[in-house]
């Protein structure tokens, strides 16, 4: 059995191309493979150092993810600040890790570009900290998303160096894992391809979104004037739509206003007054269990303890075979 090593971030709301994408991959993982998924609030403070709210943004992703069918009896999940052996292997990959290549990394370029403000060592050393996650429960396969692909590459470089140096094969090569195209990529409402809530947060509908916010931010959606001739090519903000649609609604109902386009007949509010309602009804039962156990402190302890003592049991036996492997001995 192949074992999977996953972050959660710990900033903000599921929308659902959170729920279409990375959810429904560890969904359909964590029955096959042994699963380790941490909510990494220690990543969160390289772009965030003074966070507003770090323990209820952590409770409120823990939430959203059990919410949404993680069961944590089939995975290990965890808080990444639990676990003192994360940042034991993060010191020890560091000593082995060259300033010249953590430069070059492209999303430590992209960060100091866009944040000239906040250029620290922990935003340099992101990628060594990502493989100390990976490497602490010696994964194999890591579910990461096209920006995180040369980190995970990182992660190899660095546990192949670590066997290298030390002369043993110790750490095994992970690998990227997704479902490729059995996976649906939601949009934003705002017209981009991706749903986000990084540039706008009115563009992506989140699990715990109101009925009511819902339908603000659905009829805001940008549209255009409408089709001119029958079968014109969509563009990408009414395709965005329709790809929505095609997520949240019946069948039936796609290819209802589909038909309504390609024969110029569509009106626009008829069809966001439809997909919200639709939104509405597909949210409704997450969001009323994020509401359970928000109020649920025993339950969530509870997962946490069990999850941060499995986490424990897998991260300190590591910890003590590369403790041993390097030389650190006790007299």
């Amino acid at each position: 059995m192949e074992t999977v090593v996953s972050g959660i971030r710990s900033t903000g709301n599921l929308h659902l191309g959170n729920y279409f994408g990375a959810i429904k991959n560890f969904l359909k993982m964590q029955h096959e493979h042994r699963c380790f998924f941490f909510i990494a609030d220690y990543h969160s403070l390289t772009t965030h150092p003074t966070p507003k709210d770090l323990h209820n943004n952590v409770k409120q992703v823990l939430v959203e993810y059990l919410a949404c069918g993680i069961d944590p009896e089939a995975v290990t999940m965890y808080i990444q600040s639990d676990i003192p052996e994360t940042t034991e292997l993060y010191l020890m990959l560091n000593m082995n890790a060259y300033v010249g290549e953590l430069e070059r990394c492209t999303s430590f370029k992209e960060k100091i570009r866009k944040h000239p403000e906040n250029i620290n060592a922990g935003l340099l050393t992101y990628p060594v900290l990502m493989a100390a996650d990976v490497l602490l429960h010696k994964g194999t396969k890591v579910p990461v998303g096209k920006d995180q692909e040369q980190h995970l590459e990182m992660t190899r470089t660095f546990a192949n160096r670590f066997n290298r140096m030390y002369k043993k094969e110790y750490f095994p090569e992970p690998y990227a894992f997704n479902f490729g195209e059995e996976l649906i990529k939601i949009p934003g409402l705002d017209g981009s391809t991706k749903m986000s809530k990084s540039d706008n947060e009115n563009s992506a509908i989140f699990l715990a979104d109101e009925p009511e916010v819902i339908r603000k931010k659905v009829m805001r959606a940008v549209t255009d004037a409408g089709p001119t001739k029958p079968n014109q090519e969509k563009p990408q903000a009414v395709e965005n739509l329709f790809n929505l649609m095609l997520a949240l609604s019946s069948k039936e109902t796609y290819e209802h206003f589909n038909e309504l386009y390609n024969t110029c007949q569509v009106r626009y509010g008829d069809m966001k007054k439809q997909l919200a309602e639709d939104a509405i009804i597909f949210t409704n039962p997450l969001r009323e269990k994020i509401k359970e156990l928000l109020s649920n402190d025993e339950y969530l302890r509870k997962v946490l303890k069990t999850g941060t003592e499995k986490a424990r049991e897998s991260a300190s036996k590591t910890i003590r075979e590369v403790r041993e492997i390097m030389g650190f001995k006790s007299f």
